[in-house]
Protein backbone atom coordinates (compact mmCIF):
# COMPACT_ATOMS: atom_id res chain seq x y z
CA UNK A 1 0.00 0.00 0.00
CA UNK A 2 3.06 2.48 0.15
CA UNK A 3 3.54 2.07 -3.40
CA UNK A 4 -0.38 2.81 -3.90
CA UNK A 5 -0.03 5.78 -1.97
CA UNK A 6 2.87 7.08 -3.75
CA UNK A 7 1.48 6.04 -7.45
CA UNK A 8 -1.70 8.09 -5.99
CA UNK A 9 0.58 11.18 -5.04
CA UNK A 10 2.66 11.10 -8.59
CA UNK A 11 -1.35 11.48 -10.13
CA UNK A 12 -1.98 13.93 -7.94
CA UNK A 13 1.31 16.02 -8.69
CA UNK A 14 1.54 15.67 -12.64
CA UNK A 15 -2.15 16.13 -13.28
CA UNK A 16 -2.96 18.55 -10.59
CA UNK A 17 -6.14 16.18 -9.67
CA UNK A 18 -8.01 12.99 -10.37
CA UNK A 19 -10.64 11.28 -11.98
CA UNK A 20 -11.92 7.45 -10.90
CA UNK A 21 -12.09 5.03 -13.95
CA UNK A 22 -14.84 4.22 -15.53
CA UNK A 23 -15.92 0.67 -14.86
CA UNK A 24 -18.57 -1.81 -14.91
CA UNK A 25 -20.28 -1.90 -11.34
CA UNK A 26 -23.48 -3.86 -12.39
CA UNK A 27 -24.05 -5.65 -8.81
CA UNK A 28 -23.66 -2.24 -6.91
CA UNK A 29 -25.66 0.28 -9.71
CA UNK A 30 -28.35 -2.43 -10.54
CA UNK A 31 -29.09 -4.97 -7.42
CA UNK A 32 -30.67 -2.78 -4.36
CA UNK A 33 -28.80 -2.44 -1.11
CA UNK A 34 -25.99 -4.14 -2.93
CA UNK A 35 -23.60 -1.04 -2.76
CA UNK A 36 -24.28 -0.51 0.81
CA UNK A 37 -23.58 -3.70 1.88
CA UNK A 38 -20.24 -3.86 -0.21
CA UNK A 39 -19.49 -0.38 1.15
CA UNK A 40 -20.39 -0.76 5.12
CA UNK A 41 -18.78 -4.60 5.00
CA UNK A 42 -14.89 -3.07 3.40
CA UNK A 43 -15.53 0.24 5.68
CA UNK A 44 -15.80 -1.18 9.50
CA UNK A 45 -12.88 -4.13 7.85
CA UNK A 46 -10.62 -1.21 7.18
CA UNK A 47 -11.62 1.13 9.99
CA UNK A 48 -10.71 -2.10 12.55
CA UNK A 49 -7.18 -2.71 10.89
CA UNK A 50 -6.24 1.05 10.94
CA UNK A 51 -7.06 1.28 15.09
CA UNK A 52 -4.74 -2.02 15.19
CA UNK A 53 -2.34 -0.01 13.53
CA UNK A 54 -3.08 3.16 15.70
CA UNK A 55 -3.03 1.45 19.33
CA UNK A 56 0.43 0.11 18.07
CA UNK A 57 1.67 3.58 17.96
CA UNK A 58 2.39 3.15 14.24
CA UNK A 59 0.52 5.91 12.65
CA UNK A 60 2.47 7.93 11.15
CA UNK A 61 1.77 10.84 8.57
CA UNK A 62 2.23 7.74 5.94
CA UNK A 63 0.23 4.62 7.63
CA UNK A 64 -2.51 7.76 7.96
CA UNK A 65 -2.33 8.57 3.98
CA UNK A 66 -2.53 4.76 3.16
CA UNK A 67 -5.92 4.22 5.68
CA UNK A 68 -7.55 6.91 3.94
CA UNK A 69 -6.55 5.76 0.67
CA UNK A 70 -7.88 2.08 1.56
CA UNK A 71 -11.37 4.08 2.27
CA UNK A 72 -10.93 6.30 -0.97
CA UNK A 73 -10.41 2.61 -3.33
CA UNK A 74 -13.50 1.37 -0.55
CA UNK A 75 -15.84 4.15 -2.30
CA UNK A 76 -14.74 3.13 -5.62
CA UNK A 77 -15.62 -0.29 -5.51
CA UNK A 78 -19.08 0.56 -4.20
CA UNK A 79 -19.61 2.51 -7.40
CA UNK A 80 -18.59 6.27 -6.72
CA UNK A 81 -16.37 8.23 -8.84
CA UNK A 82 -14.49 10.98 -7.61
CA UNK A 83 -13.61 14.05 -9.57
CA UNK A 84 -10.79 16.12 -7.94
CA UNK A 85 -9.40 19.44 -9.32
CA UNK A 86 -7.67 22.60 -8.10
CA UNK A 87 -4.36 21.15 -6.81
CA UNK A 88 -1.91 23.24 -8.73
CA UNK A 89 -1.83 25.75 -6.37
CA UNK A 90 -1.48 24.02 -2.95
CA UNK A 91 1.47 21.99 -4.81
CA UNK A 92 3.24 24.98 -6.10
CA UNK A 93 2.62 26.79 -2.34
CA UNK A 94 3.52 23.80 -0.16
CA UNK A 95 3.11 26.04 3.51
CA UNK A 96 1.22 25.46 5.74
CA UNK A 97 -2.35 26.61 5.82
CA UNK A 98 -5.96 26.60 6.90
CA UNK A 99 -8.33 24.79 5.15
CA UNK A 100 -12.14 25.87 5.11
CA UNK A 101 -14.45 23.76 3.79
CA UNK A 102 -18.71 22.41 3.54
CA UNK A 103 -18.79 19.54 5.66
CA UNK A 104 -21.50 17.28 3.70
CA UNK A 105 -20.75 13.44 4.84
CA UNK A 106 -18.37 11.07 6.98
CA UNK A 107 -16.67 10.55 4.00
CA UNK A 108 -15.30 13.86 3.87
CA UNK A 109 -12.53 13.84 6.97
CA UNK A 110 -11.89 9.63 6.19
CA UNK A 111 -10.91 10.48 2.23
CA UNK A 112 -9.49 13.85 2.44
CA UNK A 113 -6.19 12.89 4.47
CA UNK A 114 -4.87 11.34 1.27
CA UNK A 115 -5.60 14.10 -0.77
CA UNK A 116 -3.91 16.73 1.90
CA UNK A 117 -0.92 14.87 3.46
CA UNK A 118 0.63 14.79 -0.51
CA UNK A 119 1.02 18.22 0.62
CA UNK A 120 2.31 18.65 4.34
CA UNK A 121 0.98 17.19 7.65
CA UNK A 122 -2.39 18.57 8.57
CA UNK A 123 -5.01 17.84 11.34
CA UNK A 124 -8.24 18.39 12.33
CA UNK A 125 -10.55 20.72 13.88
CA UNK A 126 -13.51 17.95 15.33
CA UNK A 127 -16.39 17.12 18.08
CA UNK A 128 -14.91 16.12 21.08
CA UNK A 129 -17.09 13.67 21.26
CA UNK A 130 -15.51 11.56 18.37
CA UNK A 131 -13.03 11.06 21.12
CA UNK A 132 -14.54 8.94 22.48
CA UNK A 133 -16.12 7.10 19.24
CA UNK A 134 -15.56 2.90 19.36
CA UNK A 135 -12.47 1.88 17.39
CA UNK A 136 -12.53 5.32 15.88
CA UNK A 137 -11.06 6.54 18.94
CA UNK A 138 -8.08 5.25 18.64
CA UNK A 139 -7.54 6.62 14.64
CA UNK A 140 -8.81 10.03 16.50
CA UNK A 141 -6.33 10.67 19.11
CA UNK A 142 -3.20 9.21 17.13
CA UNK A 143 -3.74 11.73 14.32
CA UNK A 144 -3.65 14.37 17.19
CA UNK A 145 -6.69 16.42 16.23
CA UNK A 146 -7.78 19.55 17.90
CA UNK A 147 -10.97 18.89 19.54
CA UNK A 148 -14.00 21.05 20.10
CA UNK A 149 -17.13 20.63 22.53
CA UNK A 150 -19.23 22.74 20.44
CA UNK A 151 -21.02 24.02 23.82
CA UNK A 152 -19.43 27.14 23.94
CA UNK A 153 -18.65 29.30 20.89
CA UNK A 154 -15.79 31.38 23.04
CA UNK A 155 -14.03 28.74 24.00
CA UNK A 156 -14.18 26.92 20.93
CA UNK A 157 -12.64 30.31 19.40
CA UNK A 158 -9.24 30.18 22.48
CA UNK A 159 -8.99 26.42 21.36
CA UNK A 160 -8.59 26.74 17.97
CA UNK A 161 -6.99 30.05 18.20
CA UNK A 162 -3.98 28.58 20.75
CA UNK A 163 -3.40 25.05 19.40
CA UNK A 164 -4.17 25.89 15.90
CA UNK A 165 -1.53 28.47 15.83
CA UNK A 166 0.89 25.54 17.48
CA UNK A 167 0.61 23.37 14.78
CA UNK A 168 1.09 25.69 12.18
CA UNK A 169 4.30 27.16 14.09
CA UNK A 170 5.54 23.84 13.64
CA UNK A 171 4.55 23.91 10.05
CA UNK A 172 1.27 21.71 9.96
CA UNK A 173 -1.75 22.62 8.07
CA UNK A 174 -5.16 22.89 9.95
CA UNK A 175 -8.39 21.85 8.48
CA UNK A 176 -11.82 23.17 10.09
CA UNK A 177 -15.27 22.52 8.85
CA UNK A 178 -16.90 25.64 9.90
CA UNK A 179 -20.51 24.15 10.07
CA UNK A 180 -22.36 22.79 13.13
CA UNK A 181 -23.25 19.88 11.87
CA UNK A 182 -23.19 17.40 8.14
CA UNK A 183 -25.86 18.70 6.01
CA UNK A 184 -26.25 18.37 2.27
CA UNK A 185 -27.44 22.24 2.02
CA UNK A 186 -24.79 24.78 1.90
CA UNK A 187 -26.33 27.35 4.25
CA UNK A 188 -24.24 30.24 4.06
CA UNK A 189 -25.73 32.17 7.23
CA UNK A 190 -24.36 29.26 9.49
CA UNK A 191 -20.74 29.36 8.23
CA UNK A 192 -18.82 30.65 11.04
CA UNK A 193 -15.52 32.07 10.31
CA UNK A 194 -12.81 30.25 12.75
CA UNK A 195 -11.07 29.90 9.83
CA UNK A 196 -10.39 32.76 8.57
CA UNK A 197 -9.78 33.87 12.29
CA UNK A 198 -7.13 31.15 12.75
CA UNK A 199 -5.26 32.10 9.59
CA UNK A 200 -5.37 36.06 10.20
CA UNK A 201 -4.01 35.24 14.07
CA UNK A 202 -1.19 32.87 12.52
CA UNK A 203 -0.22 35.15 9.31
CA UNK A 204 -1.02 32.21 6.63
CA UNK A 205 -3.32 32.14 4.07
CA UNK A 206 -6.76 29.72 3.89
CA UNK A 207 -8.15 27.63 0.97
CA UNK A 208 -11.18 27.34 0.58
CA UNK A 209 -12.17 23.14 -0.28
CA UNK A 210 -15.94 22.58 -1.90
CA UNK A 211 -17.15 19.05 -1.56
CA UNK A 212 -20.39 17.39 -2.70
CA UNK A 213 -20.04 14.15 -1.40
CA UNK A 214 -23.06 12.98 -0.71
CA UNK A 215 -22.46 9.46 -2.02
CA UNK A 216 -23.44 8.36 1.29
CA UNK A 217 -26.46 9.96 3.40
CA UNK A 218 -26.52 10.70 7.12
CA UNK A 219 -28.58 7.87 8.40
CA UNK A 220 -32.16 8.54 10.00
CA UNK A 221 -31.53 6.22 13.31
CA UNK A 222 -27.80 5.85 12.99
CA UNK A 223 -26.18 9.39 11.05
CA UNK A 224 -22.67 7.54 10.60
CA UNK A 225 -25.02 4.76 8.78
CA UNK A 226 -26.97 6.07 5.83
CA UNK A 227 -28.44 4.61 2.20
CA UNK A 228 -25.37 4.46 -0.36
CA UNK A 229 -25.91 5.72 -4.06
CA UNK A 230 -23.68 4.05 -6.09
CA UNK A 231 -24.40 6.45 -9.23
CA UNK A 232 -23.09 9.63 -7.12
CA UNK A 233 -20.52 11.31 -8.64
CA UNK A 234 -18.01 12.88 -5.52
CA UNK A 235 -16.63 15.91 -6.13
CA UNK A 236 -13.88 17.82 -4.30
CA UNK A 237 -12.69 21.36 -5.75
CA UNK A 238 -9.51 22.97 -3.81
CA UNK A 239 -9.03 26.88 -4.31
CA UNK A 240 -6.32 28.99 -4.50
CA UNK A 241 -4.28 30.43 -1.55
CA UNK A 242 -6.16 33.29 -0.12
CA UNK A 243 -3.93 35.87 2.35
CA UNK A 244 -6.77 37.41 5.03
CA UNK A 245 -7.08 40.84 4.33
CA UNK A 246 -8.15 43.03 7.53
CA UNK A 247 -10.78 42.02 9.81
CA UNK A 248 -11.04 38.71 7.22
CA UNK A 249 -14.53 39.27 6.38
CA UNK A 250 -14.28 39.80 2.67
CA UNK A 251 -11.66 37.08 2.79
CA UNK A 252 -14.54 34.76 4.81
CA UNK A 253 -16.79 36.08 1.74
CA UNK A 254 -14.68 35.24 -1.15
CA UNK A 255 -14.44 31.35 0.67
CA UNK A 256 -18.60 31.54 1.00
CA UNK A 257 -18.37 32.16 -2.52
CA UNK A 258 -16.23 29.55 -3.81
CA UNK A 259 -18.16 26.74 -1.87
CA UNK A 260 -21.31 27.93 -2.97
CA UNK A 261 -20.27 28.13 -6.77
CA UNK A 262 -19.46 25.33 -6.88
CA UNK A 263 -22.04 23.67 -5.09
CA UNK A 264 -24.43 24.93 -7.51
CA UNK A 265 -22.48 23.83 -11.03
CA UNK A 266 -22.77 20.67 -9.25
CA UNK A 267 -26.47 20.44 -8.69
CA UNK A 268 -25.77 20.97 -4.78
CA UNK A 269 -28.21 22.57 -2.70
CA UNK A 270 -27.36 26.21 -1.40
CA UNK A 271 -29.28 28.46 0.93
CA UNK A 272 -28.40 32.41 -0.23
CA UNK A 273 -28.87 33.89 3.30
CA UNK A 274 -25.29 35.62 3.68
CA UNK A 275 -24.17 35.92 0.14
Amino acid sequence: MRMAIDSFWHILRTRSGYQSPRKPRFLVENLPGWAALVYYAQLLTVVWLESRIARKGLYDRKAWANGSLRVFRVVESAGGRFEISGLRSMIDYGGPVVFIANHMSLIDPLVLPCILLLFNTVTFVIKEGLLAYPVFESIMKAVDPIAVTRRSPREDLKVVLTQGQDFIARGHSVFIFPQATRSETFDAANFNSLGVKLARKAGVPVVPVALKMDFQKNGKFIKEMGPVDPKKTLYLKFGEPLMVDGSGQATHQKVIEFIAENLTAWGGIVRSGGL
